[in-house]
């Protein structure tokens, strides 16, 4: 590396570790074509759901020269977001909902991709050269490039693992058509350590480095716009959106930290709030509540409907009031999760007389919810 590259590559890092982020290196932007393969092989399976994005951007996704062709480096940056205690402690409180570790915030999109295009700025300045910035909404396989440039290495539970900051990256990456000098890969050092695997509580992995979103609870509680099938809502517990159990599982968090940025670090009422106070939550409160949050993209249905199943699953009979005024909800999807909720609260002649009150529902997924509370109550 000749004195030049060695200057412009400590501006870089130095703009990095300037704009708050944790780790910075470079990598080319050749085709990946172990990762394209891997995309491939998940559209086939179905392992994406309702993602059919996944499958529309495939081309530009599998290549980040067909996303921009004049690209010849890529920055790949990361964002400790680290917990200051293992999210899943918060599983033993039934009564309280669990948000997964990244979203107890600001929505780390906005708080990354103002730092990145700052420091894109600085380095279009400096270099000449064009530059373009992405987080996570653009068709880009960032756990991939971030293992091709040396952040870390691609898990079995499919997620980027750094022996430094364990599971807990947020990252990001700028596109320039700069010729930088580029880090080396990261070897996987997972060894047959199978804690991520074994820790996921819907058995979501049908192989180590392979992710079924179809069974994945941060799927089904934020992509899935549905409803979410029975044999997955026990399992469910009392996680409202998303899961961290496969990060929080990993050996490496050992030489993890919490984080340093204030916008990530958990706002005191998401910590662990009560399930009851979302319950309450009509769709001005909702949103008022998760200004600026991660969680308002799913919208009030799609949350409610979360919590009723974490309020079913919470044993709380004093919940039952809450979800009985649910049943009224104009959204056919609350009032089924209300009906699930309460299948599972009342006593058996308490769900029977609040049937034959709400005999008259004509939603079909309302009714089915209220047959087949009948029939688990008969057994």
């Amino acid at each position: 590396m000749d004195r030049s590259t060695q200057k412009l590559k400590a501006f870089i890092d130095g703009e990095a570790r300037d704009n708050g982020f944790d780790v910075c290196r470079i990598t080319r932007a050749e085709a990946m074509p172990d990762a394209a393969e891997a995309l491939r092989q998940g559209i086939s399976a179905g392992y994406y759901g309702t993602m059919a994005w996944m499958e529309a951007t495939f081309e530009r996704r599998s290549n980040p020269l067909h996303l921009w062709p004049e690209a010849r480096s890529i920055i790949m940056l990361g964002m400790n977001y680290g917990p200051d205690t293992d999210p899943r402690s918060l599983l033993q409180q039934p009564d309280r909902a669990n948000i997964s570790v990244y979203a107890r915030n600001r929505d780390y999109h906005d708080v990354i991709k103002g730092k990145l295009k700052q420091m894109a700025g600085r380095i279009a300045a400096r270099t000449g050269e064009e530059v373009k910035v992405f987080v996570d909404t653009a068709p880009v396989m960032e756990k991939p490039l971030a293992a091709k440039a040396g952040l870390g290495w691609q898990g079995k539970h499919t997620n980027l693992v750094s022996r430094s900051h364990g599971s807990w990256l947020f990252l990001g990456s700028i596109f320039t058509t700069a010729e930088l000098a580029a880090d080396p890969a990261e070897k996987d050092h997972c060894g047959r350590c199978r804690a991520c695997l074994d820790a996921c509580p819907t058995d979501a992995f049908p192989a180590p480095y392979r992710l079924d979103a179809r069974r994945c609870i941060s799927y089904l509680t934020i992509e899935h716009a549905g409803d979410i099938p029975e044999e997955f809502r026990e399992k469910m517990g009392n996680r409202i959106y998303g899961c961290d159990d496969c990060l929080a599982a990993c050996p490496w968090n050992k030489f993890a930290r919490a984080a340093a940025e204030i916008k990530l670090s958990a706002r005191d009422d998401l910590k662990a709030p009560e399930i009851a106070t979302f319950l309450g939550f009509d769709d001005q409160t909702f949103r008022a509540f998760f200004s600026g949050s991660p969680v308002k993209r799913i919208g009030r249905d799609r949350f409610v409907r979360n919590c009723l199943i974490a309020a079913g699953n919470s044993g709380e009979k004093a919940l039952a009031g809450r979800c009985e005024l649910l049943l009224e909800d104009p959204s056919p999807q609350v009032r089924a999760m209300a009906v699930w909720a309460l299948s599972r609260l009342l006593a058996t002649e308490d769900f029977s007389r609040l049937a034959s009150r709400h005999r008259h529902e004509t939603d079909p997924k309302v009714s089915h919810e209220w047959a087949n509370g009948r029939s688990a109550l008969c057994i």
